[in-house]
């Protein structure tokens, strides 16, 4: 076989299906966190009576939360 070839899902085996279900459920929960996220910024906006705004500082005080959060997911796999 090429080292280039594509190999079809079905040859994969059941080995790598616990992957793709990872993957999916990760996406959806992922979007679903996201939207929650958006509509509770938007809500308190709605009730302050200002628009969203994110300053740069806000942004990465956002980026350095996102990154400790995904930091603590990977260590979950550690034993």
């Amino acid at each position: 076989m090429e080292e280039n070839a594509i190999i079809p899902l079905e040859e994969e085996g059941p080995d790598n299906s616990w992957k793709v279900r990872t993957l999916v459920v990760g996406g959806v929960l992922g979007a679903l966190v996201g939207v929650g996220a958006a509509f509770l910024l938007t809500k308190r906006a709605e009730q302050k009576g200002t628009q969203l705004a994110v300053t740069p500082a806000k942004g990465v005080q956002l980026g350095v939360m996102i990154a400790g959060l995904l930091r603590s997911i990977l260590s979950l796999g550690e034993d």
